[in-house]
Formats: C-alpha cells, structure tokens, sequence
C-alpha cells in the first residue's frame, strides 16, 4: 500500500489546499463540472441496486465507486474543498487569502451543482422515456428521499434544521476522511481502499452531502415529488452545506493540522 506517514501526507493536503486557490478558473469549474457529474451518476447507480436487490447495504457498498473514480481523475467536491483550502490559509501559505478561499468555494459550488443538474436532467429523461412513461421505481425511490429529507425535516421545525446540521457535519467527517485517504497512498489501490470505507459510512448511515442533494432533491423536482424549491433550499441544501463546512474544517482538517503539522512542543521529564 505505501503507506504515507501523517507528518508526510497532511504536508500533501495544505500543499493540495494552496493549489486550489492557484487553479484558473476554467479549470476549476471543468474539474468541478465533473465531479458533480460523475458523484451524480454513481448516486443514481446505487440507488438503481437498493431498489432492484431490495438491500440498500449493497448500493451503499458500491456507491464510493463514483467517489474514487472522480478523486484518481483529480476532480474536485464542494466537500473537499471545505477542508483543503482552510488548512493552506491557516499555514500562511503566499496567496491564499480569505477572499481567495471564498473564491474558490463558490467556484467549486457552482460547476458541482451544474454538473449534478446535467445528471439530474439525463435522470429525468431516462427514468421517464424522454417524459412519455410512468416514472420507473428508481426515479420513484428518488422522490421518496426527497420528500422525507425535506417536509420530514421541516415537520420538526428546529430540531428537524439542527439534525439535518449534524448529519451535514458527519457527511463532510467521513467525506473529507476518503479525500484524506487519496494522499495516504502513493499506490492506486491503496488509495481505493482508503477511500472506500468512510464513504460507505456515510452514505449508508443516511447522512447529508450538499453535493449528492444537488442532484437528487432537483431530479425529484422534475419528476414532481410533493416539496418545493423552497423547501429543498431551507430544509435541505442550506444547513447540509453549513454542516458540510464545520465537519470536514473541524473534524479533519484542523485536527490533522494541529497535531501533525503544528503540534506542541514534545514533553520534556527530568
């Protein structure tokens, strides 16, 4: 596996960090583009197992392929971003301000959420025969999530926004730990395998990825599950995405950084 020690490979993630910031800004949105595509398309390949074997664990074990696919290719998640470039601003690397990360952010958001909206749109269209047939069980079960992932939350009121927070929070933990995996390794394998276990985690617990919801909660509009945009965007998307931040910042970024980049002193015992 070649394994990399932590000193070595969070050392790769502040360096992955600044160059997200340095990356013109055709690149960034081809490269998010992508990512949100290709994340887009393994959702619907998962979910199109869970619904036809009647065992979700199965899509779930299968889902990280489109994961590791868009990671080896060098594209980049919303997710991710969230932890690498705070990390190269907190190491004062040349360039990377404030305002550049937001750049970068937004950037990143807007090619995911337009690739994932290409998914959604070729979902539509297959799962309808071009808008001539029933809607099919996949785009059925599609619907489903939407719905109880929106008015189910919004039925809570703000329990329901604080949940969806924490399951945000707890996506981007797991999430960021596969994008963590990929520096592990100096090997393609090894890299898979490291990047393949939390994901399964975090897809099969249910947790919420700002990324994924941009295609299944707008696939489940244009097939016309019972929420709205409204809905999708204040008890959904919102507070995903702001949980998607704390958790992959918090939970893995500064935590690998704190103590393997700038770690205390080492005890001294007389």
């Amino acid at each position: 596996m070649s394994y990399l020690m932590p000193s070595e490979f969070v050392t790769k993630l502040v360096d992955q960090g600044e160059s997200k910031v340095y990356m013109g800004t055709r690149d960034t949105l081809i490269r998010a583009f992508m990512a949100g595509a290709t994340l887009a398309l393994a959702v619907i390949f998962a979910i199109t197992i869970a619904t036809q074997t009647g065992n979700f664990l199965i899509g779930a074990l299968l889902f990280p392929v489109g994961f590791v696919m868009l990671y080896l290719m060098g594209y980049d998640l919303l997710t991710g971003v969230f932890m690498l470039v705070p990390i190269a601003w907190l190491d004062k690397r040349p360039g990377v301000t404030l305002p550049r990360m937001l750049k970068c952010w937004g950037l990143v958001g807007l090619g995911n959420l337009a690739g994932a909206l290409f998914i959604a749109t070729f979902g539509y269209l297959n799962f309808t025969m071009g808008g001539t047939q029933e809607i099919n069980a996949v785009g059925q079960a599609m619907m489903a999530v939407g719905e109880s992932r929106t008015v189910g939350y919004q039925d809570a009121g703000l329990a329901g926004w604080v949940v969806l927070f924490l399951r945000g929070m707890f996506c981007n933990w797991m999430v960021s730990m596969g994008v963590v995996g990929a520096a592990i390794s100096t090997t393609v394998s090894g890299k898979i395998m490291a990047m393949w276990m939390p994901i399964i985690v975090f897809f099969y617990l249910g947790f919420e990825h700002s990324v994924v919801n941009m295609f299944l909660f707008p696939i489940g509009l244009m097939m016309g599950a019972d929420f709205t945009l409204y809905q999708y965007i204040m008890w959904n998307e919102i507070p995903t995405v702001l949980g998607n931040l704390v958790g992959g910042l918090t939970l893995v970024g500064l935590v690998l950084y704190t103590t393997h980049v700038r770690t205390q002193a080492k005890k001294v015992f007389s």
